[in-house]
């Protein structure tokens, strides 16, 4: 059975890249809910509601566990599925989280994030729980997933509005920062040219990785076998756009990329 990948668009890619690097005989089923994207501005219930619902069709398909690769779903809606369904789910903030508390060396963390994860104080809790001590500064960046999105990421427009979002920070002391939204390691570049000299930047990929082969181990439902199943992507919004990202993010050359009705 494969492992599904839910995302509130294209974000959650960067994930996917990761596992895939790591678990080459694994396959994936991965949904991005572009057309209803981005969610750090919408209601919890709204969250919930949307992330119940990518849960449900990777369920119908028919899949060994699911990743929530989205921080904002993760933060609000992780626990109801969990309680719902029988297969591992796994979100992407705990595994984030304690990568930048073990990085960490003065324990001054900054997250950067959605509106809805900044509020949710997710980051914050779980950081806290790991290390008492923590200084922990939360920044919401609302204009960095429309950026990434859209596509324009690598381009000035997106240099400038990193700059001008974290233009805050100038006067406060931290060491390490984590991207608490799998959008914005596609900014990283940018993000880091903004950010004080020798400031580790943290992204949840290869912790969530880390946590999903251990999953797989422990419940004994890795694949052994090379099998010739090709990965497939689900999107709510344009296929085509949503191609070209999977081909320039994942360097896939002829992926699978069918639209999806929720």
């Amino acid at each position: 059975m494969p492992i599904g990948i839910i995302d509130s668009g294209v974000g959650g890619l960067t994930v996917m890249g990761e596992l895939l690097n790591r678990m080459p005989n694994e396959q994936f089923l991965y949904i991005g809910d572009d057309a209803r994207c981005p969610y750090g501005n919408r209601s919890p219930e709204e969250v919930v509601t949307f992330t119940s619902e990518m849960i449900e069709a990777l369920h119908r398909f028919g899949v060994k566990m699911v990743v929530i690769a989205c921080n904002t779903a993760t933060a609000f809606a992780l626990k109801h599925v969990q309680e719902i369904y029988d297969f591992p789910i796994i979100g992407v903030i705990e595994p984030g989280a304690r990568t930048a508390v073990e990085t960490s060396k003065t324990e001054r963390i900054v997250v950067l994030g959605t509106t809805g994860t900044v509020k949710s104080e997710a980051y914050d809790q779980a950081i806290i729980a790991m290390a008492n001590d923590a200084w922990v500064h939360a920044l919401a960046c609302p204009e960095f997933v429309p950026i990434v999105e859209r596509g324009v990421y690598k381009l000035e427009e997106a240099d400038r509005v990193v700059q001008q979002t974290l233009e805050v920070l100038s006067d406060e002391t931290f060491d390490t920062v984590i991207l608490g939204c799998t959008h914005f390691p596609l900014l990283a570049p940018f993000i880091r040219k903004h950010l004080p000299e020798g400031t580790q930047l943290i992204t949840s990929g290869s912790a969530t990785a880390d946590t999903v082969i251990h999953i797989l181990d422990q419940k004994q439902l890795q694949r052994t076998k090379i099998m010739d199943q090709q990965s497939t992507f689900y999107t709510t919004g344009n296929p085509d756009h949503f191609k070209l990202i999977v081909q320039d993010w994942l360097q896939c050359e002829d992926p699978i990329v069918k639209q999806l009705v929720l």
